[in-house]
C-alpha cells in the first residue's frame, strides 16, 4: 500500500510540475484573438475587467504579505473596482511596494504565466492560479467579491481537472494572453480619469504622497512594466 501512494504521489507529482507538449500555432493564435475581444470592445471589457480587477487587488494583497504588513480584507465591487485594506507602517517601503503592486500585477502575472508556458508547464500554471484563488478567496470581505473569485477559481479547478491537455492548453494561452493585454488598458484608463480631473487617490496619487515623485511618473512606470510584459510575454507565447 505504500508503495502504491508513493506511486500515485510522483505521477501527480509528475502531472502537475512536468512539461506539456506545445500547442500548434493557430491555438496560440486563435486564444490572442479571444483575448483582444475581450480587451478591446467597451461592453466586453466591462464584464472582463472583473478578472483585472481580482488581479490587481490580489497582487496588493500579496506583496502586502511578502512586505510584512497584515492583510485584513479585499473587496471587489460590481463597477470592477477594488479595495485592499492592510495594517502597518502608513509609509517606507513596504507600503509603497504595497500600493505600486495593483496596476502592475496583471501584466506581471501574464509574463510569469508566459514564461510558464513557453517552458511548456501548462498544468502547473493552472493549478499554481488555482492555489492563488483560493487563498484569494479567504481574503474576500464582500459578497460580490466572493462570488467573483469563487466562479474564477472554480472555473481553473474545472478546467485542471476534467479536461484534456488540449483544452486546459488553449484555456492556459487564453488566460495569460488576456492578463497581458488586459494589463494594459487600466493604465490608459486612470491616465484619461486623471486628465479629466478624476481619480484624485488612484494608486499613482497615492504612490505620488508617499514618495513625493509626480503622479504621473508613476503612471509612467505603469505604462512601461505593462507594455513591456506584453512585448516580451507575447514573444515567449508566440515561439512555438
Amino acid at each position: 500500500m505504500h508503495t502504491t501512494a508513493s506511486e500515485s504521489l510522483a505521477s501527480l507529482w509528475d502531472e502537475i510540475f512536468g512539461s506539456q507538449p506545445d500547442p500548434d500555432l493557430w491555438v496560440v493564435l486563435a486564444t490572442l484573438v479571444a483575448a483582444v475581444a475581450a480587451v478591446v470592445p467597451h461592453a466586453v471589457w466591462r464584464v472582463a475587467r472583473n478578472a483585472i480587477t481580482i488581479a490587481h487587488e490580489g497582487g496588493h494583497g500579496l506583496i502586502a504579505l511578502l512586505t510584512g504588513r497584515t492583510l485584513t480584507g479585499i473587496r471587489l465591487h460590481s463597477d470592477t473596482s477594488g479595495l485592499t485594506v492592510s495594517r502597518g507602517k502608513p509609509h517606507g517601503i513596504g507600503m509603497i511596494l504595497t500600493a505600486a503592486a495593483g496596476y502592475t500585477a496583471p501584466p506581471l502575472l501574464g509574463l510569469g504565466g508566459a514564461a510558464l508556458l513557453a517552458t511548456g508547464h501548462i498544468t502547473a500554471l493552472l493549478w499554481l492560479a488555482s492555489a492563488l484563488l483560493v487563498a484569494m478567496l479567504l481574503m474576500i470581505r464582500n459578497a460580490y467579491g466572493a462570488l467573483t473569485v469563487l466562479l474564477t477559481g472554480g472555473t481553473f479547478v474545472i478546467v485542471s481537472w476534467l479536461t484534456g491537455p488540449q483544452v486546459q492548453a488553449a484555456f492556459a494561452y487564453a488566460v495569460v494572453w488576456f492578463l497581458l493585454l488586459g494589463g494594459v488598458r487600466p493604465a490608459f484608463e486612470l491616465q484619461a480619469k486623471r486628465s479629466r480631473g478624476g481619480a484624485g487617490d488612484s494608486d499613482a496619487d497615492q504612490l505620488s504622497r508617499l514618495t513625493h515623485v509626480p503622479a504621473g511618473m508613476w503612471l509612467f512606470l505603469f505604462h512601461a512594466v505593462s507594455l513591456c510584459s506584453l512585448i516580451g510575454g507575447g514573444r515567449w507565447l508566440l515561439e512555438v
